[in-house]
């Protein structure tokens, strides 16, 4: 019974650390135009549009989005985190940031989507833009989300097939004040490509839950299905002896006598 449970609990700790992904599901975080120089310990407010799929806005509410922002690291391994607030524009969001000096490599954070690889930011002076990770190919229709103000790089190499009238929004919540503080946290591991025209909105936590009972009910059938054999074969002389063995006995770090 103690290797069942500590089966399920491993189990249970890959689904918890799956569920945050979205399978099949991408995004890309997009800058609106910045200063042509970044100066160290200056407020600057930054633009930028979180699109799902690259050209078009997430399709759940913002309460499954999550927050959106940017993420600093440094070489010495310093993290600036910057949550952004809506603006009214669907897929638009604004963020106060102010970096001291140095090279930072800069990162959109997307909610339920992995960050997003944006380049590298010297202060003073400007970002590099880092190559793009999801590349859009030409001659691929998208609509128009927005009216006046659209993302910089709209239409994308693509051709525009119509347009869709912008969603009325919630109130927009106040700025959130940026936290500066200097943290140390590794750094992201590179993720695998996703397939761009797959659509799956499938929970990778919900495919962990069915191999955790899948996994528990095979377990109990067979521990259910032993316990007969064991009683037909057992002797009765040795039923009122006390065991002199303990069994099922789960060592971790260290030795049994």
């Amino acid at each position: 019974m103690r290797r069942l449970f500590v089966i399920l609990g491993s189990l249970v700790i890959v689904a918890a650390m799956a569920a945050p992904a979205y399978a099949g599901n991408w995004a890309v975080t997009e800058l609106d135009p910045l200063p042509d120089r970044i100066e160290a310990d200056q407020a600057y407010t930054v633009g930028y549009w979180m699109l799902q799929h690259g050209t078009h806005p997430f399709g759940g509410t913002e309460k499954e989005l999550g927050e959106t922002g940017l993420r600093l690291t440094d070489g010495k391994g310093a993290v600036l985190k910057f949550i952004g607030s809506r603006l009214p524009e669907p897929a638009h969001y604004a963020v106060a940031v102010k970096i001291p000096k140095g090279t930072w490599r800069v990162q959109g954070i997307q909610g339920v989507f992995m960050d997003h690889e944006i380049g590298t930011l010297t202060v003073p002076g400007t970002l590099t833009l880092a190559p793009p990770q999801f590349d859009l190919t030409g001659g691929m229709e998208v609509k128009d989300y927005w009216g006046e103000i659209k993302p910089p790089g709209f239409p994308w190499k693509g051709d525009i097939s119509g347009q869709v009238p912008p969603t009325t929004q919630a109130a927009i919540p106040a700025p959130t004040q940026p936290s500066t503080q200097p943290t140390t946290q590794p750094a992201p591991a590179a993720a695998t490509q996703p397939n761009p025209e797959s659509t799956t909105t499938i929970p990778a936590y919900l495919l962990a839950v069915v191999a955790v009972a899948s996994i528990a009910g095979t377990l109990l059938l067979q521990r259910i299905r032993r316990r007969p054999e064991a009683s037909d074969h057992e002797d009765p002389s040795e039923q009122d002896q006390a065991p002199t063995e303990a069994r099922d006995v789960l060592t971790i770090g260290g030795t049994r006598d």
